[in-house]
Order: C-alpha cells, then sequence, then structure tokens
C-alpha cells in the first residue's frame, strides 16, 4: 500500500496521531496536503517552533516557541471544521510533562472530530506512554518512477537531451536519493556545461558517497577493475556475464528475480577482493563495502540497530554491490563469545534479511575458511552460489592451495 493511500485512510478514519518518519520534509508536506484534499478537501496548518502556526492569515505566528500553546490551539478551532495539524519537530518536546499529558486528551478529543494530528521527524521516538494513541507511517525515499518523471522534468527545462539506455543509468544511480538531492546534482551539471551530459552521471555517484560518509558504516568504494583484470577463475566469469542484465527492466518484464549474492571462499592473495570489485565494475552498480566490526557497539541494542541502519541504506542505494569482506572472521566461534548474545542477533538480523530480501542488492561476502562459518549461513536461499577457488587434490588425497593458478567451481549451499 503507498503512502498517499494508507494516509488518506488514516484521516477517513480519524486516527488522532500520526507520526510520519521522512527525510524529505518538503516532499511530504505536499503528499500530505494532497491526501487531505482526497479525504474531503480538509484545510492544512503547519507548526514548527521558530515561526508557530502557517497556513491560515488569521492565526499566522500563534504558539511560537510554545509547543503546549500549539496543542491548545487545535481545541479552540470548531469541533466540526475538518483540519490536518502538521507539526515539525514537535517530538523533542514530548518529554515535557504537560505536552506528554495534553496529547493524551487530544487523542481523546480528536476520535469524535474530523481533526487529525501529524507529527513529521527524521526517526521514530515515541515514549511509551503515547504509543498507544501514535500510528507510525513512513514516508520513503522517491521510486522509479517518480524519479524518472522529475528528471525527465529537469531535462526539459535545461534543454538537455538524455535518451534511452543513458537516461535509464542515470534513473538507477539516482534511486535512494532525495528529490532534492537529484535537483542538486542536476543543477550543478547545467551549471557546468550549460547542460546535462551523459558523463555529469558521475555526480549522482559523488553524491551517494557523500550520503553514506555521514552514516560511518558502509563505505563507497571505487571500483575500476575489469572481469579480465582475474586470472582464471573461468566458471565465475561465466556466472558474472550470464547474469550481467539481471538488474535491467527487461529483466523484470520477463520475470526474472533479482540475484542474491555470492560467497567467495579461498586463501589469502586469491582474488576474492579483486572480484568484488570487478563485479560492480561490469555491472555498473555502486559498490558498498561494509566492516562488520564497525556494527558492534558498546551500548545495549546499539549493535542491532546498527544492523538494520545498514541494511536500510543498502535497500534505500540499490540496485548496488554490497560487499563483505572476511565475514568469516565477524561470525566465527559464536559459541564461546561472551557478549550476552549480541553477535547471535546481529547474525540473526543479518541472515533473515538475506533470505527475505527483495530489493537488488547483490551481496557479495568472502572468506578465508568456509568450516568457521555458522551452517545457517550456507543455507540455500541465503546466496546464489558459493565459489571455492585456490585448492588442488594431490596424488596423496591431501590438498593444497595455489595462489599462482588460482581454479574455481560453484558449490549450491545445502545441509
Amino acid at each position: 500500500m503507498s503512502f498517499t493511500t494508507e494516509l488518506t485512510l488514516c484521516l477517513r478514519a480519524r486516527y488522532p496521531i500520526i507520526y510520519v518518519t521522512t527525510q524529505e520534509e518538503e516532499r511530504a508536506e505536499q503528499a500530505i496536503a494532497d491526501c487531505a484534499k482526497q479525504a474531503g478537501n480538509r484545510g492544512v496548518y503547519f507548526w514548527d517552533f521558530v515561526d508557530g502556526y502557517q497556513g491560515n492569515p488569521t492565526d499566522a505566528g500563534i504558539a511560537r516557541r510554545n509547543p503546549l500553546q500549539a496543542l491548545e490551539h487545535i481545541e479552540k478551532l470548531p469541533s466540526t471544521t475538518a483540519t490536518v495539524f502538521v507539526l515539525r519537530d514537535f517530538q523533542k518536546f514530548w518529554e515535557d510533562i504537560g505536552v506528554s499529558r495534553k496529547l493524551r486528551q487530544l487523542a481523546r478529543q480528536l476520535k469524535a472530530q474530523p481533526k487529525n494530528l501529524i507529527f513529521l521527524a527524521p526517526q521514530v521516538s515515541v515514549p511509551e506512554e503515547l504509543s498507544e494513541v501514535v500510528t507510525v507511517l513512513t514516508f520513503d525515499l522517491p521510486d522509479k518512477a517518480t524519479i524518472r518523471a522529475e528528471v525527465e522534468r529537469l531535462l526539459n527545462a535545461s534543454g538537455s537531451t538524455l535518451q534511452g539506455r543513458e537516461l535509464d543509468e542515470l534513473t538507477r544511480s539516482c534511486q535512494g536519493l532525495s528529490i532534492e538531492r537529484i535537483r542538486r546534482i542536476m543543477a550543478r551539471g547545467i551549471a557546468t556545461h550549460g547542460r546535462f551530459q551523459a558523463s555529469d552521471i558521475e555526480l549522482v555517484l559523488e553524491e551517494k558517497r557523500q550520503t553514506i560518509r555521514q552514516t560511518q558504516i558502509l563505505e563507497f568504494y571505487p571500483a575500476k577493475e575489469r572481469i579480465s583484470d582475474i586470472g582464471g577463475l573461468d566458471n565465475l566469469k561465466d556466472w558474472l556475464l550470464r547474469r550481467g542484465n539481471a538488474f535491467s527492466d527487461q529483466a523484470r518484464q520477463y520475470g526474472l528475480p533479482h540475484p542474491r549474492g555470492l560467497l567467495l571462499v579461498g586463501i589469502q592473495g586469491t582474488g576474492k577482493s579483486l572480484t568484488a570489485k570487478a563485479i560492480a565494475h561490469h555491472w555498473h552498480l555502486p559498490l558498498l563495502r561494509l566492516d562488520v566490526g564497525r556494527l558492534f557497539a558498546g551500548l545495549v541494542g546499539e549493535s542491532e540497530s546498527r544492523t538494520r541502519q545498514m541494511i536500510q541504506i543498502a535497500e534505500a542505494l540499490a540496485p548496488c554491490v554490497l560487499w563483505i569482506d572476511e565475514i568469516d572472521k565477524a561470525f566465527a566461534g559464536l559459541d564461546s563469545r561472551g557478549d550476552s548474545g549480541t553477535t547471535s542477533r546481529v547474525l540473526g538480523t543479518f541472515i533473515t534479511w538475506l533470505a527475505e530480501k527483495t530489493s537488488p542488492v547483490f551481496v557479495v561476502s568472502t572468506a578465508n575458511n568456509i568450516q568457521a562459518l555458522p551452517p545457517e549461513m550456507l543455507r540455500r536461499g541465503r546466496f546464489d552460489d558459493i565459489f571455492l577457488w585456490g585448492c588442488r587434490p594431490k596424488k596423496s588425497g591431501r590438498q593444497f592451495c595455489s595462489a599462482s593458478v588460482p581454479t574455481a567451481r560453484s558449490q549450491s549451499p545445502s545441509l
């Protein structure tokens, strides 16, 4: 169900308090105004701590720097007036006992009136005493159709011409960015050349690097290596070449699922990391590198929160390649760890996402010792295939490893 459909239903059903999480305040406010119009042509008032109420000349500036007065003003309007009140950053005042009590009283009254409170904030932060009266909705980043419409509008306005594959590549590259960031990128390219060119698509990747730097969890890794730089590994190369268009619109129309990922196992120096970089370069996808150690933090629950944040960022920037290096070092010896189960919970969140994800995030995990990995990570469905290389049998039946002449074979994960 889309955000506009869900919000319109909540307005008509007289949900008293709605909490909308978004990083795009301006676009979210426009969507709320459209929903209010669909739900009976309701009026919309906006409030923030600095300017007070806006949207009605009679009430302009009321409750400036006074959050409690902002709630009291809602009661003063006639009970039959269908209105939507949008309060920005109001979650910062919930700790005040007067504000919290007033909200609970308002929730009782608004259930019988055509009025709704909508809080806009970048993250969910609902105190326990308000959890029963607050409904949380998520305003997601723009989808592919919205991005394409905005890109085409900006190109037409600037007299730029991108068609076919170039337009598809630009649209795909902009996925995971807000409309405001996309406009800045396009404006930068137009200011540089007078019009937006295909070469300016690199600006999109630079903007994504800036987004990822702010998280301190993932790294945007530049990938310049090619498939031809990998020596040997013919089975793996053939696997990659066959799936080169797996993220295209033609693949979706044909009904093909997104590739899930690969587990690359071998001794040090046999080209596992090189292969991860070459995959991203060959498929023209951004490469995100995850250092699993950054997921773990000292505070209780913070490691699990970082894992969920990592997943959210990767899915927002999809389609992309998520490179997890030395995964066996992070999750080896779970039974002997004295961390109160933090590593087990992080692993559980991660492997559940691997099995259930529908977003086009291609996960490339590398490991030196497959026996150190927990068996649940190797079950069918986590990865498309497991490739082992660097080992050849001797005549005596024992194994030796060679980094100079790597060989590869695909092993389907099974238990």
